[in-house]
């Protein structure tokens, strides 16, 4: 979603309220994300936590 938005790692993060370096190792997967995370990145795409997760 990220990327069709044409978005930035940094800019999401800024968007989200998160740490700059958290997005990048959350699309490696080197994290797990609270539903709190989701319902942030949810937030800054301005969609339900549930269209984070279709194909």
């Amino acid at each position: 979603m990220r990327i069709e938005k044409g978005w930035s790692q940094e800019k999401l993060a800024l968007s989200a309220d998160l740490d700059r370096t958290y997005i990048p190792s959350i699309e490696k997967g080197e994290r797990n994300v609270s539903i709190t995370v989701v319902e942030k990145i949810a937030k800054a795409f301005k969609v339900s936590v549930s269209e984070l997760f279709k194909d």
